[in-house]
């Protein structure tokens, strides 16, 4: 069964993973937002293929979700000592990804290629894809002036008050090559537990992916708000800074047009009726990856559930 994942951030990697550890790894093809890419000190910086690759890997610092586990930040010190900015910590071994990308790319390879060869060399076998080779990125309107992502998330700690998002570069980006053809193929495609706005957002625009999805067998969400709160980063506030209820069922109203099943947390049971008026198949479960098991115990419900449409 060919499955397509689209995911970003840590509870996107965490189901990909999940899947990555049932599927073969000819069936399980991830796409992952690029929208938070930055440039950092003139290294190309890919923070979501980041976190999905070092989890599929079984690299991913479990403390942060992101990073490189017992990484050390010698190199991130001694730029401090140059006087130079230090809020974006990138640790030593995570810099060699980094660089190496950097490199591959100033060599003339497409973000996609240097993906593929990053995920083979660390034995990923699933097949990783980037939503796209043009450089989109996600500009976040606040209350003190706009900002990329990265600094609203990581150096401002996601505190501004978010007035509006938009996308630079989106008008003129393309889906990399292989995503629109998996989607096409698939027999299921899984909305990942990831950010709806910043992460799952930018994937959707890109020309020709909500028509894929709208024309897909089986489409299925996980939601990423559990009791009214993100697990884990801005979701939830982005959601109410932005006008809408707080809610798993917000999020299944962003998705409604194309979904067949959504997933819901247990303590979200509740809001079932409100998903069943979308036209949407609910599905009640605990939805919360704790370790390696959780993951693995949540994408088997996935697989089964899309089984069963």
């Amino acid at each position: 069964m060919k499955v397509v994942a689209l995911a970003g951030g840590v509870g996107g990697a965490k189901l990909a993973d999940g899947l990555a550890r049932l599927l073969p790894p000819a069936d399980l093809t991830i796409v992952v937002n690029t929208a938070d890419d930055f440039t950092w000190h003139g290294l190309h910086i890919s923070p979501d293929l980041d976190t999905v690759m070092y989890t599929l890997a079984g690299l991913a610092n479990p403390e942060t979700g992101w990073g490189v586990v017992g990484d050390a930040f010698l190199a991130l010190d001694m730029l401090g000592r140059y006087g130079q900015e230090t809020w974006f910590h990138v640790g030593d071994r995570d810099l060699a990804t980094h660089v190496l990308r950097s490199h591959l790319l100033r060599q003339g390879m497409t973000l996609t290629a240097v993906t593929a060869t990053l995920a083979r060399a660390l034995g990923i076998g699933a097949t990783l894809l980037p939503m796209s080779n043009e450089r989109v990125e996600t500009v976040v309107e606040t209350d003190t002036g706009d900002l990329s992502f990265q600094e609203y998330f990581v150096r401002y700690a996601w505190q501004p008050v978010v007035r509006r998002l938009r996308w630079d570069g989106l008008d003129v980006a393309r889906p990399a090559p292989g995503v629109l053809p998996a989607l096409q193929a698939a027999a299921v495609v899984v909305i990942c537990p990831s950010n709806p706005f910043v992460s799952i957002g930018p994937m959707l625009a890109l020309p020709g992916v909500r028509a894929s999805l709208r024309a897909a067998r089986r489409v299925l969400a996980v939601s990423p708000i559990v009791g009214g709160r993100a697990l884990k980063g801005p979701a939830a506030k982005m959601m109410a800074e932005l006008g809408q209820p707080v809610s798993a069922v917000s999020v299944a109203q962003g998705y409604a047009d194309f979904l067949n099943a959504f997933i819901l947390d247990r303590v979200d049971s509740a809001e079932v009726p409100q998903v069943e008026a979308l036209g949407v198949r609910p599905f009640v479960t605990d939805t919360i990856m704790q370790d390696q098991a959780g993951r693995i115990r949540l994408a088997q419900q996935v697989l089964k559930l899309a089984e069963s449409l």
